[in-house]
């Protein structure tokens, strides 16, 4: 490969142009110059071996907790849903996955191995790299305990193999070697009838099938909660919810939740994102800080109350 402009590409997928909405779970966001869909793990070293070092380059998974501003993205988006899905038993209790893998198929797999510690995956609405990336949890639970060794590619295409104690993992955010992407992981679960592991996974999607709005698109919690309360409770609170601007409003059903209820664009997201974070500072002198990333570039600006 010579030109990063061309449309198509012997390692995956190439498209100019190509618009991002599709590609998160708030339905929103620019177009990237480019978007590179690997065929498989050998096809994104690759491409990244030939890829001008001078090349922007943005990592995207499943697409949640993640908001794309209305102006996209510049230089190379590169997605690893469903192409980096390998996942497979790899000894006695543990768990090769690869990057791509979805969430919920991980807390399922390992269901049907008769491994425990991983059925909090199913209500992760992401991709093991980013479940990686932000140390993604659910009803309790998270995702660096589990964690053995993960497998790293840098912006040159170079693979390393790494260890959990090379990482420091916090509350929704982990710190180690930079400029890396995660490839793969291996975990390590406890063992538990395959019965007994998918009964709970049932307990848990049915929890949050009633708690949180799964009807309209949102990329899950805005805001991690404060010490010792619930960034929801606050919300609520201070009388936000159902609280619009243009399509984006804070959902009914969840506070901490906001939702694109009637075409929303980037920008409508974003200003109530941040209207909710000073209504709340205002009234209760906490400042949320936000769990959803905000990347690319904005155009336009202004609000519609409703």
């Amino acid at each position: 490969m010579t030109d990063v402009h061309s449309d198509s590409c012997v390692h995956g997928d190439l498209l100019v142009n190509e618009s991002l909405a599709r590609y998160t779970s708030w339905r929103v966001g620019g177009k990237a110059d480019r978007l590179f869909r690997p065929r498989d793990r050998d096809g994104l070293v690759a491409f990244l071996r030939e890829l001008p070092v001078w090349e922007p380059i943005f990592w995207l998974g499943m697409g949640s907790n993640l908001l794309i501003r209305d102006g996209g993205i510049r230089g190379t988006v590169i997605h690893v849903r469903g192409r980096l899905n390998e996942v497979r038993m790899e000894g006695e209790n543990i768990v090769y996955a690869e990057s791509g893998v979805l969430c919920p198929h991980l807390a399922r797999f390992c269901s049907d191995q008769g491994l425990a510690g991983a059925e909090f995956f199913s209500g992760i609405p992401g991709s093991l790299g980013g479940a990686l990336a932000m140390n993604a949890g659910a009803f309790g639970d998270e995702t660096w305990p589990l964690v053995e060794e993960v497998v790293t590619v840098d912006r040159r295409g170079c693979c390393r193999a790494r260890v959990r104690d090379e990482y420091q993992a916090g509350y929704r955010g982990i710190s180690g070697p930079g400029n890396e992407f995660f490839l793969a992981a291996k975990l390590k679960l406890g063992s538990e009838q395959g019965t007994e592991s998918r009964e709970r996974i049932k307990i848990l999607l049915a929890r949050r099938a009633n708690t949180q709005p799964l009807n309209l698109p949102s990329c899950g919690s805005v805001f991690r909660n404060p010490p010792g309360d619930f960034a929801a409770r606050l919300i609520e609170v201070c009388g936000l919810k159902g609280y619009c601007i243009g399509g984006a409003a804070v959902s009914e059903k969840h506070a901490n939740f906001i939702v694109n209820r009637n075409r929303a664009r980037a920008v409508d997201i974003e200003t109530l994102i941040e209207w909710v974070r000073r209504e709340v500072e205002r009234q209760h002198g906490v400042r949320l800080v936000r769990e959803v990333r905000i990347v690319g570039e904005a155009v336009g600006d202004g609000e519609e109350q409703c």
